[in-house]
């Protein structure tokens, strides 16, 4: 999934909300987050934290928030109990618990920052906008971008736009806080009247980052509500052209060529603070910060619940920690009309396929396919599942709809018949996929050096095996390790490539590589195995071999590898299954249009 960060330094993540998340870290205990089982509390408070304690390690927030609760109605007095409580239900988004918890931990010390930030938010939401100051004067850095930022939004609230921009303006002393404190005070200026200081401050943070989708589309959202459309599709134009296809985009350029206005993104003090904390989302999710970034998220969507991106960024971050089940939860809760429900429910649907309920999956996309024929996305996402099941011919055939749909293929078209060429090459259909993955290595950019590198490697690879243009497979395979010189999946075709010329020390020097990137893969130990054996390192060869038996092979490459541990390498033998001719699909970022955009940063 593309991201687009607009801070992109860890250091304007607070200290505050990174202290606190520890809070429900602990070692990494085994912890069953069936969501078909029923959570049952513990007998006695210790094991109830126990619990807790172990889910929150998994950052399984509905079961650290089923336990802390049990926990703290036990031994409501003890103040660490109550404080990894409380970070358990702001995580849940157990809003109310979170509030109730906060003044409890509040009114016994105040210099709990993470729950005075809580109830900060929870002032601007009742539009309190003096108590969530009062609040948010919290003692640490001088240049505190969250703090700060949100305090510019209570004077906004208050509809003091000359002292909330005088708020904002307290960042300037730090670079790295550029582009929010541009983005916040143009977005404040427009709510609070002030045109002229918001055009300015709009102009400022696209020339720092043209390519943050928020940022464009506040921008154009401006210049469109002044009647200058064509100012603000030229905008769009060029985000389309660097991340072709966003829904967001499309919806907004089709509205604008319709005649139809374009509302503002932020209209209240509340919806502007959701941005924030939205934004800081977005990063924490880019840098791995899983629980900082739910939190965050959590509770801009208690400010702004319709926040269409914030919820699709709250549902990645639950996908990435394979809680698929509660992403499918927040997915659910974007809003119809959002040009980025769609992303969301082939999500949906990719998700049951995840949690083994292929039956939904497959159902929930045909139904989303008949809602939205013409959607090349959701057909695509149908041919995914199908390839993931390993119904190649099936897969072909979505992929084949979703062709026909596009009309002529542009540069961003290169995954469907990347998609496509390897679906007819798994189902022995070799002269099309041949014509599909030249097609895909003539559209994929260079600028999408993995995806470059995949191509190149399928098609060289696939050669290979064939023993078809082995000079043209192994400068093409060269050259893919040059671009992805960290896939052992790569390096493992460049070695078996050396093989097939009958390079065999080259070739041990390769597998050797790959084996030590992707250690359990049972091709590249089968491959190792045979390079062993033409060098004479057999005791060595039978080793690799047995490795990959137990690496969960496929069951056409079972029964050879078998043989071979059994009478050693037999020429007749050693041709690899059409199974090792597959490398990993490209990794998510190279695929922008194969899943739920996240837009911003997310």
């Amino acid at each position: 999934m593309p991201t687009f960060n607009m801070f992109p330094a860890r250091k304007g993540l607070p200290a505050l909300v990174f202290a606190a998340a520890t809070l429900l870290t602990a070692p990494a205990f085994a912890v069953n987050t069936d969501p078909n089982e029923t959570l049952k509390p513990a007998q006695s408070l210790e094991g109830n934290f126990l619990a807790a304690y172990v889910a929150g390690s998994a950052h399984d927030t509905a079961a650290a928030t089923t336990f802390f609760r049990e926990a703290i109605q036990e031994d409501p007095r003890n103040q660490e109990l109550v404080e990894r409580a409380f970070v358990a239900f702001l995580a849940n988004g157990s809003m109310g618990e979170a509030y109730r918890t906060a003044e409890q931990l509040t009114s016994r010390d105040q210099s709990n920052n993470l729950a005075r930030f809580a109830l900060a938010v929870q002032s601007l939401k009742a539009k309190k906008y003096g108590d969530a100051r009062a609040k948010l004067n919290v003692k640490g850095r001088p240049a505190d971008l969250t703090g700060t930022l949100l305090t510019a939004w209570a004077y906004a609230g208050a509809k003091d736009g000359k002292q909330a921009l005088a708020t904002v303006d307290k960042l300037k002393s730090e670079r790295a806080f550029n582009q929010f404190r541009e983005y916040h005070a143009a977005l404040i200026a427009d709510v609070t009247g002030n045109s002229a200081e918001a055009e300015k401050r709009f102009k400022a943070a696209y020339e720092g980052e043209r390519n943050t989708l928020q940022v464009v589309d506040a921008y154009a959202r401006f210049l469109a509500k002044r009647g200058r459309r064509d100012e603000a599709l030229a905008l769009y134009k060029s985000f389309d052209d660097v991340v072709p296809r966003h829904p967001a985009v499309r919806a907004a350029m089709a509205t604008l060529k319709d005649g139809k206005p374009l509302g503002p993104t932020v209209t209240t003090a509340q919806e502007g603070a959701a941005e924030l904390l939205y934004g800081l989302g977005v990063v924490g999710n880019s840098q791995g910060d899983e629980l900082t970034a739910i939190i965050y998220l959590r509770l801009g969507l208690d400010l702004d619940p319709k926040h269409a991106l914030a919820l699709v960024t709250l549902g990645d971050v639950y996908e990435r920690l394979k809680q698929y089940d509660q992403a499918n939860e927040i997915f659910t809760r974007v809003p119809k009309d959002a040009p980025v429900r769609t992303g969301a429910d082939i999500a949906i649907g990719q998700n049951y396929e995840l949690l083994g309920r292929s039956a939904e999956a497959e159902s929930y996309l045909k139904a989303l396919m008949e809602k939205h024929p013409d959607d090349v996305e959701v057909v695509m996402a149908l041919g995914n599942v199908q390839r993931s099941r390993k119904q190649f011919a099936e897969a072909a055939d979505a992929y084949d709809k979703a062709i026909k749909l596009i009309g002529a293929p542009e540069r961003s078209h290169w995954i469907l018949f990347f998609y496509r060429g390897t679906s007819y090459e798994r189902a022995k259909q070799w002269d099309k996929a041949e014509a599909d993955l030249k097609k895909s290595l003539d559209l994929v950019p260079e600028t999408l050096p993995a995806g470059k590198a995949q191509v190149l490697n399928y098609l060289a690879y696939s050669w290979v095996d064939r023993n078809e243009n082995i000079d043209e497979a192994f400068k093409m395979l060269t050259r893919a390790v040059e671009l992805a010189p960290r896939d052992g999946m790569i390096i493992d075709s460049l070695g078996w490539a050396y093989y097939r010329m009958g390079r065999y020390d080259d070739a041990v020097r390769e597998l050797e590589k790959a084996v030590e990137l992707k250690a359990g893969d049972p091709v590249i130990n089968d491959h190792l195995g045979d390079a062993y054996w033409k060098t004479g390192r057999k005791l060595e060869a039978k080793f690799q071999w047995n490795h990959a038996k137990d690496s969960n092979p496929e069951q056409e490459d079972l029964v050879k590898i078998l043989k071979k541990i059994d009478n050693g390498l037999d020429e007749a033998d050693a041709t690899p299954s059409p199974a090792a001719t597959t490398p990993a699909a490209p990794a998510a970022e190279t695929t922008p249009q194969a899943a739920p955009p996240t837009a911003g940063g997310g």
